[in-house]
């Protein structure tokens, strides 16, 4: 069975000395089209959207951040540790979805603050640009030809030539259609519901659905620690259960307290 062979260049463009990769380019823009998206619903709730483009900042900052630390304490922890100057690297790569996820909750918060506005309906609105976010940063991950799924002879299985000739289970790409379907899950909801029951409920959602996608898909993963434990579960699994179980409190709590 022939499988279709992946080999793109992850280098959009070579500028002299410096690069444009294509996960940049999502990364990038993933946050530039979320900021659209907040700005309309900013303007949908008679809310002034000029403040977005300063939340933007903060996201990104946040994102980068959390996601670089997680990624080094929690799955090559030997390394980083021993060699701490290495965290701050990050055009290395080496980027933690769960981590970027927590320094972006705490970056809202930050921003809550200082501009005055409510936490909690802020993290529930920014979850429907985020879920969109998550997939723009899995389609980076394929074209890096990174976070590789494990050997299949399925009929889509891929070939990451890059890497090696083995057919492989397309773990990025199962991931980004999963945020993709998350992310019109939660913008269906927002345009049916109250914005009330929205600002208790979307949040919810976005951690039930999205790190219980994760936790499925990481069984065709190859397990990206560079330690083994005894534990049926990878990290990546490890790490998306607290998600999960916040996100079924938070949605109980949102329909128990919805009237």
């Amino acid at each position: 069975m022939e499988h279709f062979i992946w080999n793109i260049d992850p280098t959009l463009l070579h500028l002299g000395p410096l690069q444009l990769r294509w996960y940049g380019l999502l990364f990038v823009g993933s946050f530039l089209l979320g900021a659209m998206i907040l700005k309309w619903i900013y303007k949908r709730e008679n809310k002034d959207p000029i403040v977005v483009d300063n939340l933007l900042v903060y996201l990104m900052i946040g994102a980068v951040i959390g996601s670089r630390l997680v990624h080094c304490l929690f799955y090559e922890p030997d390394f980083y540790l021993s060699n701490p100057l290495e965290i701050l690297y990050v055009w290395k790569g080496g980027l933690a979805s769960h981590g970027g996820l927590l320094g972006v909750l705490i970056s809202m918060y930050i921003f809550a603050k200082k501009y005055n506005q409510s936490y909690i309906w802020l993290v529930s609105r920014v979850s429907i640009p985020g879920a969109l976010a998550a997939t723009c940063i899995r389609l980076g991950n394929f074209f890096n030809s990174e976070i590789l799924g494990k050997p299949s002879d399925a009929p889509w299985a891929i070939v990451f030539e890059r890497i090696d000739l083995i057919p492989r289970h397309p773990a990025q790409l199962y991931e980004a259609l999963s945020y993709l379907i998350i992310f019109f899950i939660l913008l269906s909801l927002y345009r049916k519901i109250t914005p009330t029951f929205a600002t208790k409920l979307l949040l919810g959602v976005f951690l039930l659905l999205a790190f219980s996608s994760r936790f499925v898909i990481e069984y065709v993963k190859v397990r990206q620690a560079a330690y083994s434990t005894d534990l049926p579960f990878s990290t990546g699994q490890m790490l998306s259960i607290p998600y999960i179980v916040l996100g079924i409190l938070w949605v109980i709590w949102a329909l128990k307290t919805k009237k």
